[in-house]
């Protein structure tokens, strides 16, 4: 048997590790946390975290493209600025989200709707 409130901490910390750094850390404290727990649920959701994080920069680096691809139009400025707030809306809201269903129901690992897995 695994100790729940560990296992609901290292969960949530595996989902909101995005809060602490944009950039390595948001990917590198889920692989850390999927190399040394030897819990199955932790193993989870650190998982789904690196498949949602990895799929948050995939789909920056495509509206990162067309900003500069589309940049020096106007139409398509308006579109692609309230396209990446919609995104970082959904980026954050999922991300609180899965924190508050791993903290309601520390047996289950969350899954990200919508999203590419690679592991």
């Amino acid at each position: 048997m695994y100790d729940s409130d560990k296992r609901r901490l290292l969960s949530a910390l595996s989902h909101g590790a995005i809060f602490f750094s944009t950039t390595f850390v948001s990917v590198g404290l889920p692989i850390a946390l999927l190399v040394i727990s030897d819990d199955p649920v932790v193993k989870d959701n650190a998982k789904e975290s690196i498949n949602f994080h990895f799929n948050v920069w995939f789909y920056g680096a495509i509206l990162g493209a067309l900003f500069f691809l589309l940049g020096w139009l106007v139409l398509p400025l308006v579109i692609l600025l309230p396209l990446a707030g919609l995104g970082y809306l959904i980026h954050w809201g999922l991300t609180i989200f899965a924190i508050v269903k791993v903290f309601d129901n520390p047996d289950t690992p969350f899954r990200y709707p919508f999203i590419f897995r690679v592991f």
